[in-house]
């Protein structure tokens, strides 16, 4: 009763108010998250002072570089996103959380100097897990035509996509989401399935898809503060508390692009902070993160922190291994193999028959394992394959990702 009241609550969180809302999935996903692993909704308090930690020389402070991979998931072309969109996003990203955002210029007197460059930055992954040359960029055809709070993003089996190591990588799925989604993310110290930040392709950088008012890439830059431990700047209730003693109280999230003080909870001459990337002000009229935002999610990497093992990722290293040929790499998908896992066998769900088309299972270094032909009704025997990752092909298809698993246990 308890999770189909929550989930309830969840909806009513996620549906548009009057006027365009940034509909941010991160509260109630964190809410649902909390209920089996409490600790998630303690909020994260740095050790040090964000005026002694954040001085006005934040040089001094050694630069955090956290490596990407988007993992792209389309149901027609248009959602197929360009990498010229993607790269937008990087740019963005390593602006704002640089301070390097021309929009700085038009922060409040009263708040410009609690406006600061966090020293973090963010790369696409030139490594992958395995060690091999990557773009960072992770590409899959999927039949799901809307994505919500749930799992299914993340797995392959269920229309996303696997998440690659979250210790090592920052996970960010780009796709069709439902119920007005605009992004969502995961709280730090999550289990790492469940890691990382989810953005609709219609918000995701600066160009191709995307659709004011959440053209600016934003949307990334509001989800990945949630991330690294951010809360909504009113605290997700009326006056409610973001565990920020820089930003202001303030009564609830702030529509379209407003100015001048506007002031609520008593917060004194200055007002609202609507301009602080934690609200839900359109892209292009929110510009900051103030000293204490940074402090909270630079604490995240120090000694034992949540994100502390980011620092120690191979990414961002050059590979050890090349690509795997274009025709092999995992991602566009025509064809569905169920189940997957598999064991003995594999069967094919397509639009037409590919009884007899020729079946060729690589692994992972991608030498042929398995040449075999589809037989009647679409099954593939697997001829005990050893547990493990391998790529298919059928006939002139692209390459399916199989996992092989059950056998000799």
């Amino acid at each position: 009763m308890k999770r189909i009241l929550l989930a309830s609550c969840c909806l009513l969180l996620l549906l548009p108010r009057a006027g365009a809302q940034r509909a941010c999935g991160a509260y109630p996903f964190l809410l649902e998250a909390s209920r089996t692993d409490p600790s998630l909704a303690m909020p994260i308090v740095p050790r040090t002072s964000p005026l002694q930690t954040l001085s006005d020389a934040p040089r001094e402070l050694p630069l955090i570089r956290i490596p990407v991979v988007v993992h792209v998931l389309f149901n027609n072309d248009q959602q197929n996103i360009s990498e010229a969109q993607i790269r937008s996003q990087i740019d963005v990203l390593n602006k704002d959380f640089r301070k390097l955002n021309a929009d700085t210029a038009f922060i409040p007197a009263a708040f410009r100097f609690l406006a600061t460059d966090c020293r973090i930055e963010f790369q696409l992954a030139s490594s992958d897990p395995a060690g091999r040359a990557t773009k960072g960029i992770v590409r899959k055809a999927t039949s799901v035509h809307g994505f919500g709070l749930d799992e299914s993003i993340r797995s392959n089996a269920r229309g996303g996509s696997d998440p690659w190591d979250a210790s090592q990588y920052l996970n960010i799925w780009v796709a069709p989401l439902s119920r007005g989604l605009v992004g969502f993310s995961s709280p730090p110290g999550i289990r790492k399935d469940m890691d990382g930040v989810v953005i609709s392709f219609t918000a995701f950088g600066t160009t191709g898809t995307v659709h004011a008012p959440y053209n600016k890439g934003r949307t990334a830059t509001h989800e990945i503060g949630h991330w690294l431990g951010l809360r909504h700047i009113w605290g997700d209730s009326d006056c409610g508390n973001d565990y920020i003693d820089d930003t202001p109280p303030q009564s609830s999230s702030t529509l379209g692009c407003p100015s001048g003080v506007i002031s609520t909870c008593n917060n004194g001459p200055n007002g609202n902070m609507y301009m602080n990337f934690m609200d839900f002000t359109d892209d292009a009229c929110i510009s900051m993160f103030t000293r204490g935002q940074a402090a909270v999610m630079r604490s995240l990497f120090e000694d034992h922190g949540k994100r502390n093992s980011l620092l120690s990722s191979t990414g961002l290293n050059s590979p050890s291994l090349p690509a795997l040929p274009e025709e092999y790499q995992p991602g566009v998908n025509t064809i569905r193999l169920f189940p997957n896992p598999a064991s003995q066998f594999v069967q094919l769900e397509t639009a037409q028959s590919m009884d007899g088309q020729p079946v060729v299972i690589r692994n992972y270094a991608g030498q042929i394992v398995l040449q075999s032909s589809v037989c009647r009704g679409g099954k593939i025997m697997l001829n005990r394959l050893s547990n493990g990752m391998y790529f298919v092909t059928i006939g002139q298809s692209k390459v399916t990702k199989l996992f092989v698993a059950g056998l000799g246990l």
